[in-house]
């Protein structure tokens, strides 16, 4: 009868392997050591005993295979060591079969998977709605990774494997920041977990849910100084609202749930460390964990007696303003019905650009330095101020003498750089409901919407000519914009970087229901890109995804585009190339410091997108523009819009 016990591999040509020679084969998931010795074939346990050194990258010397990391020898055949060696030594060998087309070897046939403390945690991730991890697999994460690959399998999953840990935050982050909901990052121990450490702050602090997990050496030589340890726990200790090491007697289902749940209900980074080996601890009969019963609705009402002084406050208003921030992305139907309702203009903060149309009558632009006139003129002509989820950021310039209605879900918020007339502790949504009811019918204020109209027919007539500016050194910041505007769809996502190019999106841009996307607080360069593909990830199969950086911003994850292509991400970068920091150079002069080591070498981008395997378009005139931009919209994967920009013309 057959051996029904053992399954043969096809692991060699009959003329691979050449006599006196030793090699690396995979049989199902058996990693091998094949030697060719004396006419015959051996097939050993790739592992060596002692260091787990791999045998098939060794030799064979003197009729002995020597393993390459610390010189022990073997029989190449039986696997046996030479002379008073103890038998423990001794590899494991494996049948192998010469046939007609090639080189078999047996193995006994493979076991089910056993459930594992990766397999508890990650289901329980899953459970709880994280969809997309991005990351890099390596050799301190394998056990999780090999987790998540089998959640991939099942459908529940999207992986995304990066070429830069700091890529991958920034996605996880841009992905939390578009959808409220967190996205996980993975990295190895030491070097990749601290190459999450940027993108994680610019989520801390623009109040984004992402989950972090790393990889970590093996419990036993934790404080030993191991081959890339790090204390994870202090290096997160200031960036993660939570952050534990899983061990082997935790109750793993649960470290995840509180994982997640400090992430959503903080709005915040929690982080999860996982040794080694407990990553492959046996989990058979342990239950992953899911949301029922684990979460509270939000929409609690504010204190009685601040949201009345905030009703009396506006019905007495005649020219009311509402300045509306990131933190109310999810509730600008019921804002702006309440605008309506008071006649108040809306204008926004540079990270709410686009939560009300340019095109809406009481639409304003940005306020503040990325700005435009109109939203500062209705400020300074305001009689109160309504602020609904921004952070009050000195780059925005909402004036504090002004009287000012500010709510927000965190009463650390509330007043945080000086003190304001009204302070509201609650959900934006249960607030502004509360104002509607309170106001329709009961408040006489100025239709200011003629006012509105007026200041953006003076706004677009000087944009119109700064577009005609031209030194002969590059195409003009407000030509490229108004290309934008012209042909980015409305429904699209566009994330911005920092420097000169963000300040002119502010600007010129205008927004009709396009979601925008930016490192706030932390104003990181390089956000741009890695952000597009969180985007991506969240909405690239129903929305447009679009970019905006300049040279240097791209320069730090310039190798994403390759990811970008793997993965056949449908995103347009937009790059402004004046082939220098141009925003220091700018702060440089304006501190009278002379410009210096702000200049950048580049190469040429639209050619490097090309070799990539994506679509690459230089642009050195602004009548190239429409063209261009319009021709990468419809491209269907990555493509790049090169732009030679002049930098004085922002």
């Amino acid at each position: 009868m057959p051996d029904v016990t053992t399954q043969w591999y096809r692991v060699l040509d009959l003329d691979e392997l050449p006599e006196g020679r030793v090699k690396t084969v995979v049989a199902g998931h058996k990693s091998l050591a094949l030697t060719h010795y004396q006419g015959q074939y051996g097939a050993l346990d790739n592992r060596c005993p002692h260091q787990g050194g791999p045998l098939g990258e060794g030799s064979i010397e003197n009729g002995l295979l020597r393993c390459p990391w610390h010189g022990w020898d073997y029989c190449p055949l039986t696997g046996a060591p030479p002379g008073a060696l103890e038998v423990d030594d001794a590899l494991a060998t494996f049948p192998v079969d010469v046939r007609s087309d090639g080189v078999y070897v047996g193995l006994d046939i493979e076991q089910p998977h056993i459930r594992t403390v990766s397999d508890v945690m990650v289901e329980t991730m899953v459970n709880w709605g994280v969809t997309h991890v991005f990351g890099m697999v390596g050799h301190s994460n394998l056990g999780l990774a090999d987790a998540m690959r089998r959640q991939e399998t099942q459908g529940n999953l999207s992986y995304i494997g990066i070429r830069h840990e700091g890529a991958a935050a920034f996605a996880a982050s841009a992905y939390a920041k578009l959808t409220g909901k967190p996205a996980a990052c993975l990295t190895i121990a030491g070097p990749g977990a601290t190459n999450l450490l940027t993108g994680m702050w610019d989520a801390k602090v623009d109040r984004a849910p992402v989950l972090a997990l790393t990889g970590q050496v093996n419990t036993q030589v934790l404080g030993t100084g191991n081959f890339q340890e790090c204390d994870l726990s202090a290096a997160f200790s200031g960036v993660a609202a939570w952050s534990h090491t899983v061990l082997s007697n935790s109750r793993h289902a649960e470290l995840m749930t509180l994982a997640i749940k400090h992430a959503l209900l903080k709005r915040d980074v929690s982080h999860l460390i996982f040794p080694d080996e407990i990553q492959v601890q046996t989990a058979v009969d342990v239950p992953a964990s899911d949301p029922i019963g684990r979460m509270t609705p939000l929409h609690i009402a504010p204190p009685p007696e601040s949201l009345q002084k905030a009703m009396d406050t506006l019905q007495k208003s005649r020219r009311p303003v509402i300045i509306v921030g990131h933190g109310a992305r999810f509730n600008m139907a019921a804002v702006i019905e309440l605008a309506e309702t008071l006649g108040a203009p809306i204008l926004t903060t540079f990270k709410g650009k686009g939560l009300i149309s340019d095109h809406h009558p009481l639409g304003c632009g940005v306020l503040g330095r990325s700005g435009t006139p109109i939203a500062s003129w209705f400020m300074n002509e305001a009689d109160v101020l309504l602020v609904l989820g921004a952070s009050f950021s000195n780059h925005t310039g909402i004036y504090p003498g002004k009287p000012i209605i500010q709510v927000d879900f965190d009463p650390l918020a509330l007043g945080k750089f000086h003190a304001v007339e009204v302070p509201v502790w609650g959900e934006i949504s249960v607030v502004v409901a509360h104002l509607q009811a309170a106001l329709v019918g009961n408040v006489e204020t100025e239709d200011q919407r003629s006012q509105i109209a007026d200041r953006w027919a003076i706004w677009r007539a000087e944009k119109a000519r700064r577009e005609a500016d031209d030194r002969g050194q590059g195409v003009n910041s407000a030509s490229v914009f108004a290309a934008m505007t012209r042909h980015v769809p409305a429904n699209a996502v566009i994330a911005v970087d920092v420097g000169n190019n963000t300040y002119s999106f502010g600007r010129y841009f205008e927004c009709q229901a396009q979601s925008v996307l930016m490192s706030g607080y932390l104003g990181s360069i390089g956000f741009a890109f890695p952000a597009a593909m969180g985007a991506w990830a969240a909405a690239g199969q129903e929305r447009p995804i679009v970019s905006v950086s300049g040279d240097g911003g791209l320069g730090q994850y310039l190798a994403e585009f390759t990811t970008a292509v793997k993965y056949g991400m449908n995103i347009t970068h937009i790059l402004l190339n004046n082939s220098q920091l141009g925003k220091i150079s700018k702060e440089q002069r304006a501190g009278e410091w002379d410009v210096w080591q702000t200049s950048l070498h580049n190469p040429d981008f639209s050619k490097y997108a090309e070799n990539c395997g994506g679509l690459g378009i230089r642009v050195t005139q602004k009548e190239e523009l429409d063209e261009a931009i319009t021709r990468a919209l419809a491209y269907q994967g990555p493509a790049l819009v090169e732009i030679i920009a002049d930098p004085e013309l922002i």
